[in-house]
């Protein structure tokens, strides 16, 4: 394991003495609210759970209160839909990344757990929030699929049209699906594009994805139990229940009461960009919730947590091997607040850590990470970006165990460099 971080340490030299990429992209302008509507302080204070007030005055702060707002540090939960209903949704798209996601905010969890509320209907996995997967409620998918489902639809009309696709098609396309999965059918993806090439209705594999898509922002399917590896889908109305009446603003209002409490602080723009609605609806909202939020003001822009959140610069937990999509990574559109130590450090970010699994060290973005599972191991391989201390490669290699741990497989060790590379 050391092997490899020496090997990272000195590829990272290369990148020395060069600021990150991303501190100097140009950030939307802060939403200034009037501050008497809201808990607002020149220097937010906010209670430590052990006791004790602690100030949010910096960036770095800013970066640690959301990782314990997330719950990556300090509480946790003891299911994975207690996680999911915490967090409104959570990107999952890549189905073993997501699963550790949860996984990092449970009490003692492991993969089979998850598996195991995800074939049982207790966290469902559909598109909504932005065109692509989140795993969500059963309760909540329905409000949230009115919600934001409109925009997606919206914004994939130049999809729809490449692919021949227009509202007869998507009709008959629906009547089709929900004929074969009619009386409580799980089926999977082929199954069901077989029946709409049966049904006659004609596209290319992209445009059945973009079939099977729509269904589910209709409202119509949603994830069903897995069968081996393979995915399967359900009617709704089979794994949700149904909602009397759809408020908007109410439901906008609960959206980013969810939000603000379980991702703050964060700004509008981050908002706006997590939920795939317009800044003006994230004013909205935070005008409705007015006093349940706490403002904080750091370096000229305004950020809110819920007044609730257990908001702190501080944590127990210093590593964190963070997966692919995570809430912590992609639910805001400014990441800056991770990339303290790399400028301080004027080391260079020679990766977006959007697209990429990430080691975070005491809040701050240090590395990433490569996975490469077998049937009975996996292989951790990580990069570091900075020279790091003895005692945090040796949190990293714990860290790695955790993971292992998790999903129940065995560390691999690395094939040994020869020292002329």
């Amino acid at each position: 394991m050391m092997k490899l971080y020496k090997r990272s340490l000195r590829d990272s030299q290369n990148h020395a003495n060069l600021t990150p990429s991303s501190m100097n992209r140009r950030t939307p302008p802060s939403f200034q609210p009037p501050p008497n509507r809201y808990n607002s302080h020149k220097n937010v204070i906010a209670a430590h759970p052990e006791g004790g007030m602690l100030p949010v005055t910096t960036l770095e702060e800013i970066a640690r209160a959301r990782l314990r707002n997330q719950r990556l540090i300090d509480e946790r939960f003891d299911s994975p839909a207690a996680v999911v209903q915490w967090l409104g949704a959570v990107q999952s798209q890549d189905f073993p990344a997501a699963k550790w996601g949860l996984g990092l905010r449970l009490n003692n969890g492991n993969e089979a757990a998850i598996d195991q509320a995800f074939s049982d209907g207790d966290i469902l996995r559909t598109h909504v929030l932005r065109p692509t997967w989140h795993f969500v409620m059963p309760e909540d998918i329905r409000w949230l699929l009115k919600l934001t489902a409109p925009r997606i639809i919206a914004g994939s009309a130049g999809q729809y049209r490449r692919h021949g696709l227009d509202g007869p098609i998507f009709a008959r396309s629906n009547r089709t699906l929900e004929r074969e999965l009619q009386g409580g059918k799980a089926l999977t993806r082929t199954a069901l594009v077989t029946a709409l090439k049966e049904a006659n209705i004609q596209t290319d594999n992209l445009g059945y994805m973009l079939l099977l898509m729509r269904a589910e922002l209709d409202g119509l399917i949603c994830s069903g139990p897995r069968r081996g590896k393979q995915f399967t889908y359900m009617l709704l109305d089979e794994r949700a229940p149904t909602i009397d009446r759809f408020n908007r603003d109410e439901a906008l209002r609960k959206l980013a009461a969810r939000y603000f409490t379980s991702h703050g602080p964060a700004t509008p723009h981050d908002f706006s960009w997590w939920a795939g609605l317009t800044v003006g609806d994230a004013r909205h909202a935070i005008e409705m919730l007015g006093t349940a939020l706490e403002r904080i003001d750091v370096d000229g822009r305004a950020y809110f947590t819920g007044a609730a959140s257990a908001v702190s610069g501080e944590g127990s937990d210093s590593v964190l091997l963070l997966p692919i999509y995570d809430e912590a990574i992609v639910a805001y559109q400014d990441r800056s607040a991770y990339l303290r130590r790399l400028a301080a450090s004027k080391t260079f970010l020679p990766e977006n850590i959007v697209f990429n699994h990430t080691i975070f060290v005491d809040g701050q973005v240090v590395g990433i990470w490569k996975r490469s599972p077998s049937a009975r191991s996996v292989l951790i391989e990580p990069t570091l970006f900075m020279q790091l201390e003895p005692s945090e490669l040796r949190e990293i290699d714990a860290a790695i165990e955790r993971h292992a741990a998790f999903f129940e497989l065995a560390l691999a060790s690395p094939t040994p460099e020869s020292d002329d590379e």
